[in-house]
């Protein structure tokens, strides 16, 4: 009886760290509450890396997209395209 209660304890101690897992890595309740609720204002469509320190990206704001780029001394707007893409 004492072994079983000890098994079952440390597969307790399991389901919860794979629960906590789960719940930070993006699977769980902020995942549910960001795709859930309101559509997402700012999105990261795409991401082109030119050098180590140098990158294009493209992004959606609303209903406009933009293209950024960016290098070490900070971003430059590249693009901005007012309607989207679809």
């Amino acid at each position: 009886m004492e072994i079983a209660r000890q098994v079952l304890s440390v597969l307790g101690v399991f389901a919860l760290l794979g629960a906590l897992l789960w719940v930070l890595r993006g699977g769980g309740f902020a995942a549910l509450r960001v795709r859930g609720g309101r559509p997402r204002k700012i999105e990261s469509i795409e991401r082109l890396a030119l050098t180590a320190n140098h990158s294009l990206h493209l992004v959606r704001i609303g209903d406009r997209e933009v293209l950024l780029a960016t290098h070490p001394q900070g971003c430059s707007l590249l693009i901005e395209h007012p309607g989207g893409s679809q």
